[in-house]
């Protein structure tokens, strides 16, 4: 579904991603772990299509997308849904308003197909009967789920998932981990995750790549990253401190 080669980025001079090549088959979950400031999150801008690369290919489809511009580009984008780092909840909005904001903004839909889409994507995350409850009002957890629901309502082929369970407890991570499992079994989307959490990520994952000094280090199955024998990938694995910080 997604085949990435060659991928480079700089900033001012400083390269950040140094020839990323990763290939997402369809209808797996991938996710993609590495240290904080290592490149995942402009890796991730780049498959949204909101940086354009210095030089590589991403391939959605068998369509490039680095020389795609607006409409064009809009139109793979309609294929994407995306969970936010954080969640990105608009505070205003009830929670049934943001799972409705990205209907109304991509498609051309009737306010009773808007309403019944926003009822069913709350349903599968569990949250049904919460609607006109804004996000303050409702748990940590509950707003990520809200995040996932407004991902889900415009049926995406392809979803996204930035740090989706960024600031929960253990118990929490485990949850949500668990719904997006139960989802992708479901729905059957493509998923590319950006995550830290280890170990947990090796029990959802069909396959896990480390990102390290822009490039993928290790690809593989989580049984295979697991017993990885690339001492960079074991020191992250288990945590330790890395000798050349």
């Amino acid at each position: 579904m997604i085949k990435v080669s060659g991928l480079r980025k700089s900033f001012h001079g400083q390269p950040v991603l140094r020839g990323v090549d990763l290939e997402v088959p369809d209808g797996s979950i991938t996710i993609i772990i590495g240290r904080s400031g290592g490149g995942k999150s402009v890796f991730l801008k780049h498959l949204l299509g909101l940086l354009h690369p210095d030089s590589g290919r991403i391939e959605v489809d068998g369509v490039d997308i680095t020389r795609l511009r607006g409409r064009a580009l809009d139109a793979v984008r309609r294929r994407y849904g995306v969970v936010f780092q954080g969640g990105a909840l608009f505070d205003s909005m009830t929670c049934r308003e943001n799972v409705a904001f990205p209907l109304r903004e991509k498609f051309r839909l009737s306010r009773a197909a808007i309403g019944k889409r926003v009822a069913k994507a709350l349903d599968q995350v569990g949250l049904a009967g919460i609607g006109d409850k804004y996000p303050e009002e409702v748990s940590g957890g509950m707003r990520k789920r809200v995040a996932i629901a407004r991902a889900l309502a415009t049926e995406p082929e392809i979803v996204f998932f930035d740090e989706p369970t960024t600031g929960l407890d253990p118990v929490l991570v485990n949850t949500i981990h668990h719904l997006i499992l139960d989802l992708h079994r479901r729905l059957r989307f493509t998923a590319l995750m950006v995550s830290h959490e280890i170990p947990e990520i090796f029990e959802i994952a069909d396959r896990v790549g480390m990102l390290h000094e822009g490039r993928i280090l290790e690809m593989g199955p989580p049984a295979a990253i697991q017993n990885s024998q690339n001492e960079i990938v074991r020191q992250f694995i288990r945590g330790a401190p890395d000798s050349q910080a």
